[in-house]
């Protein structure tokens, strides 16, 4: 979880997930204030989850996180919309 200001990242720091309940996530982060989830891939059930949750969605992301934010603080990471279709994707649904 990263706190930003400005252009500048002010903390980050580990939240434990608090484990697979459908729908419960989104609503966990937007009580931990998370406004944008970045991320390599995710369905579009969970993408439409988190917008109904009042939280930015941008997937297609590859690299580590500290560069990942500092790119989309600058304006610089744009989502690429794509949407995961089955489970079984190996970790290339950003491909």
């Amino acid at each position: 979880m990263y706190e930003t200001e400005g252009n500048k990242i002010l903390k980050n720091e580990f939240i434990e997930n608090p484990g697979y309940r459908p729908g419960y996530l989104p609503v966990f982060l937007k009580e931990l204030n998370t406004n944008v989830i970045i991320s390599g891939g995710m369905g579009d059930k969970a993408q439409q989850l988190f917008a109904n949750n009042n939280i930015e969605v941008v997937v297609g992301a590859k690299g580590p996180s500290d560069d990942v934010v500092k790119m989309d603080i600058d304006g610089k990471l744009k989502s690429t919309g794509s949407v995961c279709k089955e489970h079984a994707h190996e970790g290339h649904c950003n491909d």
